[in-house]
């Protein structure tokens, strides 16, 4: 991979890959990445998988609408592509990559969504992950950066950390700590979060199969809410993936 510079400065009339809407106290950032627009050659962000370009427009976005948005209160964070919010980052990019450009594209990352929590604990911000599709990877860690996220009840939606069984590596922006200690999955289970959740998976509940992923071994899953009224119907979801309240 080259080593040219870095332009770390943009602007919402510069992004190729969000999409920034506000209207009242709410912000929309919808994930629609460029296939070709990826900050190197020799990879296509496909299915919404990210690069380093990617992640400066969002740690853009963000600091825009905390800094120079003072009147919006809940940034929804979702999709505009079909059936997938977010694949993660894209291997073919961590492929021709050097280790010094991955061990920089994983701090950045984990800053952005350290920059999330941030917003919400010290600017009273709240980040919604309205997830309508596939959402697996370093695309589930930005969702757990969230406060809330929520899955659409359309039989596609589900959320998976798929490179602890398949890759047998770590997620490397916060995945396992978010889940564990913001989400409360149990520690001595940290890797059944990387089992893919769906929402409709809740209409044929197996006997015990909530009390794998909830400390208070539940035995019936919880209750998620709508994000919006014309979404299709909330349906009952693991606690992964559920609103918290």
């Amino acid at each position: 991979m080259t080593t040219d510079r870095v332009d770390y400065q943009t602007a919402p009339a510069q992004y190729k890959h969000w999409k920034l809407k506000f209207e009242g106290p709410v912000a929309t950032l919808a994930a629609d990445f460029d296939e070709n627009g990826g900050l190197r050659p020799g990879y296509k962000l496909k299915l919404n998988s990210y690069d380093l370009g990617v992640d400066i427009e969002l740690n853009d976005a963000i600091n825009r609408i905390r800094f120079e948005h003072p009147e919006v209160r809940t940034v929804v964070m979702t999709s505009a592509k079909e059936k997938v919010f977010c694949s993660g980052a894209n291997i073919f990019m961590l492929g021709v990559s050097s280790h010094a450009w991955k061990v920089n594209f994983c701090k950045f990352t984990n800053e952005t969504r350290n920059g999330l929590e941030d917003s919400s604990r010290n600017s009273g911000l709240k980040f919604l992950a309205a997830v309508n599709g596939a959402c697996a990877g370093g695309g589930y860690e930005l969702a757990l950066a969230c406060d809330e996220i929520i899955l659409v009840d359309d039989r596609s939606s589900a959320v998976s950390l798929p490179e602890v069984p398949l890759l047998g590596v770590l997620p490397g922006t916060g995945g396992l700590t978010r889940v564990t200690d913001k989400r409360k999955v149990r520690h001595d289970l940290p890797t059944s979060s990387a089992r893919p959740t769906k929402a409709c998976a809740a209409r044929r509940p197996r006997s015990g199969a909530w009390s794998t992923t909830s400390p208070s071994r539940r035995s019936s899953p919880p209750r998620c809410r709508s994000a919006r009224s014309s979404w299709p119907r909330a349906a009952t979801v693991p606690p992964l993936a559920r609103a918290w309240r």
